[in-house]
């Protein structure tokens, strides 16, 4: 089952930081809205409750000084809030004695604020009266035994509480952002230890042996860096000394080899000479010890590489009458070589590096695809020039098109064919050293196309 992918953990980082901003504003909105909210309706009941009070004793006086007007009373001098009304109540429950409004009897008040004023008590409630929301305060007039009603609509402070709700989503949003942003700032702060150590171990894997970090002022970075220069410097020393293990090897290899070589040569100008079963097997030894000196020429240069010895020589190259002459040093007077529209005549490369480019790809050619057909120079892009040689034989499998430039590496098709194994993989050195890359893909037609980009102008 494939492996779900998590977030990156940079976008984890601000994610986090954004989440304990959005958490902690919904508290702080939460807690400012119902503090706000409580405080503003305490106001508006304290008010409410205060200004009931003065017109209930108000209404008493005019019921002691002339009860039969109260109703103009009612409707000329009593002072209630805007939109707000007053009922003065009568023996009948649902019939007003005398009120603001017509249009609002006591039954439209909160029957338990009604009932309590019936028992002889005053209260304040909150009550919805025909979709507004109200502060209603109840007064029990005991010389009279009746009560005294006033709705004060709360549309202000819900307004009030409107806006400060909006300015505080307004800011949460604001500190939410600003969050998102610091969590981004961070995570990019506290990985940028990481992504150095990444990018030292490709300049590593690329080949900078000496790439080192620098040591931080954090104490723990500074640990950080320390292993890694530790452990690359681990890496470089064990590198050099196998290369240059394989380097006393090949030397001290070469010695013999060219004994071992003259002393078979001499014995193959004799052939004629020794009998056939022995005919046989020198031919056998011939072509193995002349594979096995190749090998350790092979094995000697890639030491010098390994070893960053080798610098670049470089100059102005003819190309099409440098690969004609290449090719014809390796037998292939008569192979196309095609240049493509547009590609520079000249170029500026190490000759013998790219001598051994081309000369290793026909030697491949050669020997693992039946001969090269053609040679093709093609421009890629305005500083950078392909080289291609193309065959016919089995091809390159997919698979195995990245490993057939290592070391040793033999495609499927070549596992019981000659050569040493090294030809390509110096291919990729010498052109990585110039600053280009090689690779292998599949020929129209059938066979491999082993194509080499190089820089125009090549730098140290």
């Amino acid at each position: 089952m494939a492996r779900r992918r998590s977030l990156r953990l940079r976008t984890r980082v601000t994610l986090f930081f954004a989440f304990i901003a959005l958490l902690a504003g919904i508290v702080l909105v939460g807690v400012t809205y119902g503090f706000a909210r409580n405080n503003l309706l305490e106001d508006e009941y304290t008010s409410a409750k205060q200004q009931a009070f003065v017109n209930a004793d108000e209404v008493r006086t005019q019921l002691t000084v002339d009860p039969l007007g109260i109703g103009g009373y009612f409707d000329d001098v009593l002072r209630t809030a805007p939109s707000g009304f007053a009922v003065l109540s009568s023996a009948e429950p649902d019939a007003p004695r005398a009120a603001s409004d017509q249009l609002h009897p006591v039954s439209d008040f909160p029957e338990r604020l009604v009932d309590a004023v019936r028992a002889g008590k005053s209260g304040i409630q909150n009550a919805n009266i025909d979709g507004t929301d109200y502060a209603t305060v109840g007064v029990f007039i005991a010389e009279y035994n009746t009560g005294y009603f006033e709705a004060v609509p709360l549309d202000e402070t819900e307004s009030t509480l409107n806006a400060v709700l909006t300015a505080l989503a307004l800011g949460a949003a604001g500190t939410l952002l600003l969050a998102t942003l610091f969590g981004l700032a961070t995570s990019r702060r506290l990985l940028r230890p990481l992504s150095q150590v990444a990018d030292a171990a490709e300049e590593i894997a690329s080949g900078g042996l000496d790439t080192r970090l620098e040591p931080e002022s954090d104490p723990d970075l500074d640990r950080l860096a320390a292993s890694f220069n530790e452990m690359a410097d681990a890496v470089q020393t064990r590198i050099e000394r196998e290369a240059r293990f394989a380097s006393d090897v090949s030397h001290e290899m070469r010695s013999p080899i060219t004994a071992l070589t003259a002393a078979v040569e001499v014995l193959d100008a004799r052939r004629d000479d020794l009998p056939d079963r022995t005919q046989q097997a020198l031919e056998v030894v011939v072509g193995q010890v002349r594979r096995f000196d190749s090998m350790v020429i092979d094995l000697l240069e890639l030491a010098r590489l390994d070893a960053g010895a080798t610098d670049l020589n470089l100059e102005l190259l003819d190309m099409p009458d440098l690969i004609g002459r290449i090719a014809g040093r390796y037998g292939e007077t008569d192979l196309p070589i095609v240049i493509g529209s547009g590609s520079p005549q000249e170029v500026t490369l190490d000759k013998v590096r790219f001598e051994r480019i081309l000369g290793n790809l026909l030697e491949n050619a050669h020997n693992h695809g039946g001969g090269a057909l053609r040679i093709e120079l093609q421009p890629a892009g305005a500083a950078m020039v392909q080289l291609a040689v193309e065959d016919g034989g089995p091809g390159v499998a997919q698979s195995e098109r990245d490993r057939i430039f290592e070391r040793f590496a033999r495609g499927s098709a070549a596992r019981h064919r000659i050569g040493t194994g090294l030809g390509l993989a110096l291919v990729a050195e010498h052109s990585a050293a110039m600053g280009g890359r090689a690779w292998v893909e599949e020929r129209v037609g059938g066979g491999a196309r082993f194509v080499v980009e190089l820089p125009v102008e090549a730098s140290q």
